[in-house]
């Protein structure tokens, strides 16, 4: 099980305009600590706390951020709908598309995907693959 992911930011109040424009409407709530930025699933009493949490941190070594090639996070949208939603607000919130939400060839009928890169240049998905929503081919 991921327990939690990092990306780099050099900028954190970039950073953070785009990631909560459209993490929040994913469950995720915000916490700052030491001007770095932890977005963290909601804990349900009795629970072990929900997985994976999120990290937009400066660099420990003090260099500069950068994005990794072919690394790429995907965040679960509750519907196609939602997928063009966030896709959206993460533009507007000073984000670069890299592919608008659609369909894709290569990949199952009933996955929903729009591509994003935040402004550090770090590789986003939002996907939405219900089977009770219309599918590639219907």
């Amino acid at each position: 099980m991921i327990a939690y992911v990092t990306v780099g930011a050099d900028d954190i109040a970039r950073a953070e305009r785009f990631y909560s424009a459209f993490l929040p409407a994913l469950g995720y709530g915000l916490e700052e600590y030491h001007g770095d930025l932890s977005y963290l699933l909601p804990k349900q009493p009795g629970q072990s706390a929900a997985l994976p949490d999120f990290y937009v941190k400066s660099p420990f070594d003090g260099r500069p951020a950068s994005a990794g090639n072919g690394t790429m996070i995907a965040f679960e949208a509750r519907s196609q709908m939602q997928v063009r939603a966030l896709h959206s607000a993460a533009l507007a919130a000073g984000g670069f598309d890299e592919g608008q939400p659609g369909f894709r060839a290569s990949y199952g009928p009933h996955f929903y995907v729009g591509y994003l890169r935040d402004p550090q240049g770090n590789k986003i998905a939002l996907f939405s693959s219900d089977p009770d929503e219309p599918g590639r081919d219907g």
